[in-house]
């Protein structure tokens, strides 16, 4: 069941970093060019940049503690650079926890 509570959690990191991502290109990178405020996409950047690089590690745990297939991870890390990317991995980690390697 740890598995399953693991996956429920690297989910929802996927999720946060995905709604990063569009906060950083949608709000605070238009108020930097539109508006000259570059203090938001160092603020947004900053957070999106840590979720991102827990989202890569979490991944590469879930390679072993869940498991989860190493196509499936290196896909969820392509994606996490995309936007809207993440939205679309999570079909991809919700069908890893169905099944085992």
């Amino acid at each position: 069941m740890a598995d399953a509570q693991f996956l429920r959690g690297l989910r929802t990191l996927s999720f946060v970093e995905g709604v990063s991502t569009l906060v950083l290109f949608g709000v605070a990178m238009p108020l930097k060019y539109v508006w000259d405020m570059p203090l938001a996409v160092r603020i947004v950047g900053s957070v999106h940049g840590l979720l991102f690089m827990l989202l890569v590690l979490q991944l590469f745990r879930a390679v072993r503690i869940v498991p989860i297939e190493r196509k499936t991870a290196g896909l969820c890390m392509v994606a996490a650079v995309l936007p809207f990317g993440p939205f679309v991995a999570d079909r991809w980690l919700k069908e890893a926890g169905g099944r085992k390697e």
